[in-house]
């Protein structure tokens, strides 16, 4: 049997199942590209709740695997060697999932170099950008009676969108045909921005045909569906 006692945040997180993959997460835009991937990739993984409300990310035991306090991040019994793999960054996790698993990373070089730069672009931009904008917008920004910060983050998502919706001109995912994890890194967070966020009138979401079209059949996948509620 798998064993993980060395790792302390099997501690506050027991694994049932140690000979899978262990996932620490929340259904965040960051959260769920993990959950997508696994499920997208039919990795056997075991889930566990990392709650905010009760600040288990400020833990001992999660800041052992995690230093930078932040989900996802996993730990994977059967790592490069046979040995455990301890990772955090969600696009690092999505990058060593898709070569662990031979899945939704183009296997030709230029092409893999593709889906990172789109990956890079979602981890620099799309994510910083529009979390911003929900602050501004839908928590305790949005009582400062300066406008100015939310003003410039609109600015900004609206300029992504567009670099979005010009890539996916004529293209049903971001490198054309192939679904990659660039996709699955973007979209939860364009889904958030219109969605939990409440900010689809506010950047002028109806303009971006391409991106809507894209988040429609991105949201209608089965893996996307169950990855979105994971962990419960």
């Amino acid at each position: 049997m798998t064993d993980l006692s060395a790792f302390p945040i099997t501690r506050k997180w027991p694994a049932r199942y140690p000979e899978r993959l262990q996932l620490y997460s929340l259904p965040t835009p960051n959260g769920v590209k993990v959950s997508i991937m696994l499920e997208e990739c039919g990795l056997p993984y075991e889930p566990h709740k990392v709650s905010f409300d009760r600040n288990d990310q400020l833990s001992p035991e999660f800041l052992s695997l995690n230093p930078n306090n932040k989900i996802p991040a996993i730990l994977d019994p059967n790592g490069p060697g046979g040995a455990p793999l301890a990772l955090f960054e969600s696009g690092a996790i999505l990058i060593y999932l898709a070569d662990k698993t031979g899945k939704l990373l183009p296997r030709d070089a230029a092409a893999r170099y593709q889906a990172i730069q789109w990956l890079m672009f979602q981890m620099g931009g799309i994510g910083p950008m529009f979390g911003q904008l929900g602050f501004f917008h839908r928590f305790a920004g949005k009582d400062y009676e300066d406008k100015r910060p939310r003003d410039r983050y609109v600015a900004e998502s609206q300029r992504l969108l567009a670099v979005l919706d010009r890539q996916l001109q004529g293209r049903d995912w971001l490198l054309g045909d192939e679904y990659t994890i660039a996709d699955i890194a973007t979209f939860p967070w364009v889904r958030n921005l219109v969605g939990f966020y409440g900010a689809g009138e506010l950047v002028g979401f109806d303009r971006f045909a391409n991106v809507q079209r894209v988040l429609d059949a991105f949201v209608a996948r089965p893996a996307v569906v169950s990855g979105l509620a994971i962990p419960a």
